[in-house]
């Protein structure tokens, strides 16, 4: 988070002279990356390491069973008060650029606001209901096609929640939850929802192919017992039990 967070703030604040998207796409990968190293050192079980930092994954582990529900609870705990730290963090390093950036104001809309740097804001155009459809849309097609393989998810609850928070606290005041016909929820509630219908596509497609796949596995074995049964030994055995 400090990384999305800092090259973001280094590129909008100096006008695009010290930053670009590239390398604010490139700091979220590198923290995305350092975040699985350091957690995948402690985790217990397979795929309990995306669990120590997406809680749009725990919950698919958690309904899997690969993961204690009581963990989920910690889990999300955690990660909302590391983005909270993180934005704290952020805000400390970059406080005199932000301040000279935005004269002193600090403001949610217009061309001088800074709280997108640390949560999500919808375009003036993009309604809640497509904003909605685009978080759990992409997570349910996210889950479907990387469960199998336990990859990462890039929509997280907790990544946006938390930074919320602390602008909340730090000076934007409540215009954070209120702006965007109250946008808030969306990025929170949207993943969640996306990763439970994702699952619950992954797991319908998993049974279809374990169904489809089942018959020509028993096929060997019926013809191998059928052609068991007409071998001479066989026969002589049938033959005797009905005899006795």
């Amino acid at each position: 988070m400090l990384l999305i967070q800092g090259s973001s703030a280094q590129a909008v604040t100096s006008g695009g002279t010290k930053g670009n998207f590239f390398a604010m796409f490139l700091a979220g990968s590198l923290g995305v990356t350092l975040a699985i190293y350091v957690s995948g050192n402690v985790s217990g079980e397979e795929g309990e390491v995306w669990g120590h930092v997406n809680p749009a994954f725990s919950l698919p582990m958690c309904l899997l069973g690969r993961l204690p529900w009581a963990k989920f609870l910690i889990y999300s705990l955690v990660q909302l008060l590391s983005a909270f730290c993180a934005s704290g963090v952020t805000y400390a390093l970059y406080y005199d650029a932000l301040q000279n950036y935005t004269g002193g104001t600090l403001t949610v809309a217009g061309p001088k606001e800074m709280a997108s740097i640390f949560a999500t804001y919808p375009a003036p155009y993009l309604s809640l209901s497509n904003g909605f459809l685009d978080q759990w849309g992409l997570l349910i097609l996210a889950i479907t096609l990387s469960m199998g393989a336990n990859c990462g998810l890039p929509i997280n609850p907790a990544q946006d929640l938390g930074p919320r928070l602390f602008t909340y606290i730090a000076g934007w005041g409540p215009e954070v939850f209120s702006a965007g016909n109250g946008w808030w929820w969306v990025p929170v509630v949207g993943p969640l929802v996306g990763a439970a219908l994702g699952t619950a596509t992954h797991q319908l497609l998993a049974a279809r192919t374990i169904l489809r796949t089942q018959p020509s596995q028993n096929l060997p074995c019926a013809q191998q017992e059928a052609s068991d049964s007409g071998s001479p030994a066989a026969t002589q055995l049938q033959e005797s039990k009905l005899r006795l």
